[in-house]
């Protein structure tokens, strides 16, 4: 299956050629068979934001809204939603696992995360773009935890195998740009 990104084409165009290979994984790396193109494009945005890759968010944004009609703003919203709330967990939970002091894992986060479980497109989208960002946070326990909330709403291991090639795509993609 094939994903129109124009705006990411065109981005993509700009990287060097000592990156072609990382031009030519993003190219392919968004039409997986795991994943509906929303997902893909979702869990590349998410990456985008995450990493604070202005140029990349600015065009895959620009093709949610040319692809997904309708549902881009919900895909946007969650995407910009489970960057924010994954850049906030990734510092904590991987402090908390790094500790190893039960009297740390006693305590309460006491962190917001309602989003999580309301989230605006579905609670599995949400998990892949959070799993994304986990892996490039690499933050172990928050791999772990996504992972496993993946395979319980039925996600496939191949679908959570795609979200993380998307994630590492696109950091290899945010080196090449000059924001």
């Amino acid at each position: 299956m094939s994903i129109a990104t124009p705006a990411l084409d065109i981005l993509r165009d700009t990287l060097p050629d000592e990156l072609k290979d990382i031009r030519l994984n993003l190219a392919s790396v968004l039409a997986g068979e795991n994943l509906v193109p929303s997902q893909s494009l979702g869990i590349a945005l998410a990456a985008a934001h995450f990493l604070r890759c202005r140029s990349l968010v600015v065009a895959m944004e620009s093709d949610i809204h040319t692809s997904q009609g309708t549902a881009a703003a919900a895909v946007i919203s969650d995407a910009v939603a489970a960057a924010g709330l994954m850049a906030m967990n990734t510092v904590y939970y991987r402090f908390r696992h790094m500790i190893r002091k039960e009297s740390y894992d006693a305590r309460s986060p006491r962190l917001r995360m309602s989003r999580m479980i309301q989230p605006t497109t579905t609670k599995l989208d949400f998990e892949l773009m959070s799993l994304a960002c986990a892996a490039l946070a690499g933050c172990e326990l928050c791999i772990q935890n996504h992972e496993k909330s993946l395979l319980h709403l039925g996600a496939s291991e191949d679908a959570c195998h795609d979200a993380v090639r998307i994630a590492a795509v696109v950091s290899a993609a945010a080196c090449g740009l000059s924001d």
